[in-house]
């Protein structure tokens, strides 16, 4: 009986897998983990200025729901990250080796992007201001609450392409969003296609973890006619 029992033991220390090739396994189907999370599901970047304060103050981490990963198409009031569409931002820096392998598994956030405020989808009709300074859409004022500062209003009156979005800072005063650029193409919407997803969480620093709702203003506001 005793034999028996050391031959057993012998046979399972043989078959176990050493200790340094379980780390690189481990290793391994942790990083996979990651890449396939950050290229179907969820991705972090910062935010570098204070364009969509009070929302997200400058260096803030926010979890981005990839649009591979959520069923359904961008709405007004989301607040997303997009890719720049040309023009709208000025040369990044580059990043380094170690950054550059960090950022491919989302662990290090990205740059060349921007995030803001979806306030106009394709088809809709978009203007600034009425009577009391509020944008309004398919004819429906918003009630923008959530705005650190209105600011001096710039007049516009545009109707978004299909396909494309128009977008604002929270910060109206400190954000050079879609009012800014209607002389590029669009007229200073941005195409749907270069959203990344839509803001989910803010991860970092701790005390300001908070999940994002859809301001209820934008349930008032309807698809414009065919």
């Amino acid at each position: 009986m005793i034999r028996r029992a050391t031959r057993s033991r012998e046979a399972r220390s043989k078959r176990r897998i050493p200790g340094w090739l379980e780390v690189i396994l481990l290793a391994g189907v942790a990083l996979l983990v990651s890449l396939l999370v950050k290229t179907f599901f969820m991705q972090m970047f910062f935010v570098p200025s204070g364009s969509m304060e009070p929302l997200f103050l400058v260096d803030d981490r926010i979890l981005v729901e990839k649009v591979s990963g959520w069923d359904g198409e961008v709405e007004r009031g989301d607040v997303v990250v997009f890719e720049d569409p040309g023009g709208w931002l000025p040369p990044q820096p580059e990043l380094n080796r170690f950054q550059k392998a960090l950022s491919t598994v989302g662990l290090y956030p990205t740059g060349g992007h921007l995030v803001k405020r979806v306030i106009g989808v394709g088809g809709d009709h978009v203007e600034c201001c009425d009577s009391e300074g509020r944008v309004s859409v398919n004819g429906v004022p918003l009630d923008e609450g959530y705005l650190k500062d209105p600011g001096q209003q710039r007049p516009f009156d545009v109707r978004v392409p299909e396909g494309r979005l128009w977008v604002m800072g929270d910060n109206r005063s400190n954000s050079e969003d879609s009012r800014y650029h209607q002389n590029l193409p669009g007229k200073g919407s941005i195409p749907a296609d270069r959203v990344v997803g839509r803001v989910w969480a803010i991860a970092w620093p701790l005390d300001r973890f908070a999940v994002l709702d859809r301001p209820e203003t934008y349930d008032q506001v309807l698809d414009p006619p065919d």
